[in-house]
């Protein structure tokens, strides 16, 4: 499998890498350190095609494919783990999911302004019961006449105080569970839909966290996405894309605290010498440079095979959890050669330290990916199937 970039995904990854250096990091810090959220910047990025890239031209988007925007995502990361989630919440999550699951109309309405990001978006599957085990939310929407009232609770979901529209998942047949969860596109302008901020989080304090509460929420019954009892697949084939959108964050994060690592190690002085000398700090390094170059590997064969078309849901789970993996570690040797500084705000690296342990989370967890390729190896269930 060849992942030599052409010309076109390599102009992505150079204006990506632009970007980010000239306009996220000036204001890295301090925008992370306010917990400020850069609508401007989720505009900009549109404005450059960056959320186009796996959308076709007749919704906006400019057909690039999956692998120019995991390589868009990757550079985007290096600078700022919490505006990588705008590829998850714009574009890899509720774009992709309604242009495979939604009525011409939905695409037509929806689509390009998430695209341009004239509308931000959201997906609410967590509930303060149900995380890993999406099946046993409680969340209902109720068919009346043209409409459906939801009721319920979500919680951690990304840009929920600041979203335009989400995709909401609900049983409209409780006891059909998963069999009776259906998706809807929900409005936030909705009647009955409010959303209040979780002010309080460990890392990523630069985007918006949140719950979103549905008392009485009417939406039209055009807002069903798909057909009533299709939630959970949707949930799923939804998940296959984010979570690479999440791989390609982790590799981003890894490789910002390699130049962090490297940067400090050849710089500071110990012992009369760069403690880039120093056969311990050579070894932490070479372990940071293996771990992040072969979850890259992984992760650019899943883009490969999505822009193939070839089932990935396993090659995808490998990805994510090599690269959250991988970032993880990256974070803690950074924080282990840095010593003190790493430990302050002085440096970048406590900022990545903190970032890292979301991609272990976010999008089914370290453990869930673990479960699926674990399953997938031993004949129980298998993921491509």
């Amino acid at each position: 499998m060849d992942f030599t970039l052409n010309d076109d995904q390599m102009a992505f990854q150079e204006l990506a890498r632009k970007f980010a250096r000239e306009e996220i990091a000036p204001t890295v810090a301090q925008d992370d350190q306010a917990g400020r959220f850069r609508r401007d910047l989720v505009k900009k990025m549109a404005e450059l095609g960056f959320y186009g890239c796996v959308i076709p031209e007749e919704y906006g988007g400019n057909g690039a494919g999956f692998l120019a925007v995991t390589v868009v995502t990757e550079e985007i990361a290096r600078v700022s783990a919490a505006l990588r989630v705008s590829f998850s919440t714009q574009v890899m999550g509720p774009a992709l999911t309604i242009l495979k699951w939604g009525t011409e109309e939905q695409k037509q309405k929806y689509i390009p302004a998430l695209v341009e990001a004239d509308m931000l978006g959201a997906f609410a599957m967590t509930e303060p019961n149900a995380g890993s085990d999406v099946a046993s939310m409680r969340t209902t929407a109720v068919r009346k006449g043209d409409e459906y009232i939801l009721n319920g609770t979500k919680t951690w979901i990304s840009n929920a105080q600041f979203c335009d529209l989400a995709l909401v998942f609900a049983y409209t047949d409780p006891g059909q569970r998963p069999k009776g969860m259906s998706c809807f596109v929900v409005e936030s302008k909705s009647p009955g839909f409010t959303s209040r901020p979780i002010e309080e989080k460990m890392g990523l304090h630069a985007s918006p966290t949140g719950e979103i509460i549905l008392e009485d929420c009417r939406v039209p019954a055009g807002a069903l996405l798909g057909n009533e009892g299709e939630g959970f697949k949707i949930c799923m084939s939804m998940l296959e894309n984010t979570r690479l959108s999440c791989a390609a964050g982790g590799l981003g994060l890894a490789r910002a605290c390699l130049d962090a690592a490297v940067e400090y190690a050849n710089n500071r002085q110990q012992f009369g010498q760069s403690v880039a000398r120093f056969q311990m700090i050579q070894e932490q390094i070479a372990r940071m440079v293996v771990e992040e170059e072969a979850a890259r590997l992984l992760v650019y064969r899943a883009a490969v095979m999505k822009d193939m078309g070839l089932p990935n849901n396993r090659e995808t789970s490998i990805a994510k959890y090599a690269a959250a993996q991988a970032a993880n570690h990256a974070a803690d040797e950074a924080m282990k050669i840095l010593g003190a500084y790493g430990y302050s705000e002085e440096y970048p690296v406590a900022r990545y330290y903190r970032d890292a342990k979301y991609y272990q989370i976010v999008e089914g967890t370290s453990n869930i990916q673990k479960w699926i390729i674990g399953q997938d190896a031993l004949g129980i269930r298998k993921a491509n199937r």
